[in-house]
């Protein structure tokens, strides 16, 4: 059912995929499998963007699903939320030259969903941003997103700035979404790269545990 999941949501069929969600759900299907799904579907249309197939509204529409699709999952996901003291902070954002927020905000539900202390810097971050916020909040790990190719000289430049301002070694940098890679890591001189939300809290639980 997965597969035919990814397939309404890159076919743009919004009533199906709210449909087959809520059927995977009611159905015993871990939250996080269908998050999975979205993610692997949003990269489709990252793809089919980038090779001009899909245009500006094709991203809204599917962004517009994905919402639909979290709304439906959330209350399942925070029913199993833990309890205790905050596993940790986290700066985040989506890089300068990005205006996608859909991947972001799945991540960044997840590590709260997973105690993590998220400071969310919205989407189309100026790299001082990322500077000035790592300097005030004092964060254990940085996370950048970006959907498209063209935002990977833009983790490039933000990780070189962070360490230009002498506090790169003060955080752990994980990067991920659409077309980002692992190959990607090294480019952007980034600490790991996460495919999916889960894979960015389990680099963060990771990270942390080693403290």
């Amino acid at each position: 059912m997965s597969k035919d999941l990814i397939a309404a949501i890159v076919n743009m069929d919004d009533g199906k995929s709210l449909e087959l969600a809520k059927k995977m759900l009611e159905g015993g299907v871990d939250a996080n499998e269908i998050l999975a799904a979205c993610q692997q579907a949003m990269s489709e249309v990252g793809n089919r963007f980038e090779s001009g197939e899909y245009f500006l509204p094709e991203l809204i529409m599917s962004g517009e699903i994905l919402k639909g699709i979290t709304k439906i999952i959330k209350p399942k996901l925070e029913a199993n939320r833990g309890a205790g003291e905050k596993a940790g902070k986290i700066v985040f954002g989506t890089v300068a030259g990005d205006i996608h927020d859909i991947g972001k905000d799945i991540v960044i539900f997840m590590l709260e969903t997973n105690n993590f202390d998220v400071v969310d810097l919205g989407v189309d971050v100026p790299i001082d941003r990322f500077v000035a916020a790592i300097e005030k909040e004092n964060p254990d790990i940085v996370g950048m997103s970006g959907f498209l190719t063209n935002t990977f000289d833009s983790m490039k430049e933000t990780v070189a700035a962070i360490e230009k301002a002498g506090i790169r070694n003060k955080v752990k940098i994980m990067i991920g979404g659409g077309t980002v890679t692992e190959d990607i890591t090294g480019y952007a001189q980034a600490d790991a790269y996460g495919d999916n939300a889960m894979a960015a809290v389990t680099l963060a639980k990771n990270w942390m545990g080693g403290k």
